[in-house]
């Protein structure tokens, strides 16, 4: 969300993706997994983050064995057709399993999969050999889209050379699996409650981009993954404003903006916009 690079005169059509949230109920209250990325990543290099990715546009006409809420409800939630719902759940479902191991799928019988005996597909996955539906199908799995919720929207701001349109999920942990940090693309990954990693931000241990740090706080005001599952969500999209002339970070203007900036570390490189 944030470039050293100089502006796009025409704003560059941002790409859909999907980030999950993945929660699990700990001694201290809800848990996260979070990540922090590579510094040599294009995009949110060095920023600690959720899993997620773009969108696979294999998913949007796949054969897919489907359990939960079909595409036409996530559309609704989410304010998007029925072929890009069921390609950013089906983003969800593969960056999920790609980036930390977790697997939002079942047999038929809702029997949990051996996820550590399918490790050779996960690279597979990651190195975009097949998609998502060929392994599931070759796998014999169902997608479990009843094991995810609807938790925002949010959009990179107009500046930005890489722009995404990203969708976040909800997902508890599932029982029997943890989440790892075996990707390339993170340094290092691990749980915490939502509210010391809001902490180490303000005390600068790592740096939250806006939509992380706003669903972390969403998080941490809500006791146990039950309530978190529970609740009803109003998804409306929000695209942070640049002001004219750029600035830094800090200077972007979206809801609760006023409560980020007064809650970012002294004295750490905050990234041009």
């Amino acid at each position: 969300m944030a470039s050293n690079t100089e502006s796009p005169a025409v704003p560059v059509q941002p790409k859909d993706a999907a980030t999950v949230v993945l929660v699990r109920d700990g001694a201290d209250g809800v848990e996260v997994f979070l990540q922090r990325r590579v510094q040599q990543m294009a995009f949110a290099g060095g920023m600690t983050v959720f899993p997620g990715g773009g969108v696979d546009p294999r998913d949007g006409d796949a054969d897919i064995a489907w359990a939960g809420p079909e595409p036409a409800w996530w559309a609704n939630r989410f304010g998007t057709s029925d072929r890009d719902a069921r390609q950013l759940v089906c983003a969800a479902v593969r960056e999920t399993f790609e980036e930390c191991g977790v697997l939002l799928a079942t047999t038929p019988d809702g029997a949990a999969p051996d996820v550590a005996a399918l490790s050779p597909a996960r690279a597979r996955l990651e190195a975009r050999e097949f998609g998502l539906a060929e392994f599931l199908g070759a796998e014999g799995l169902v997608l479990r889209a009843d094991l995810l919720r609807p938790l925002a929207h949010w959009i990179t701001p107009v500046n930005e050379r890489r722009r995404y349109d990203t969708r976040f999920f909800l997902a508890a942990l599932p029982v029997g699996q943890d989440a790892d940090d075996r990707t390339s693309e993170v340094e290092e990954a691990g749980w915490t409650t939502a509210r010391r990693a809001l902490d180490g931000w303000t005390s600068g241990e790592h740096f939250l981009l806006p939509p992380t740090w706003a669903q972390l706080r969403a998080i941490a005001e809500e006791g146990t993954v039950a309530g978190l599952l529970a609740a009803e969500r109003v998804i409306e999209p929000i695209q942070p404003d640049v002001p004219q002339g750029g600035g830094g970070i800090e200077s972007l203007r979206f809801r609760d903006a006023a409560e980020y900036v007064a809650s970012m570390p002294p004295n750490v490189p905050r990234p041009e916009l």
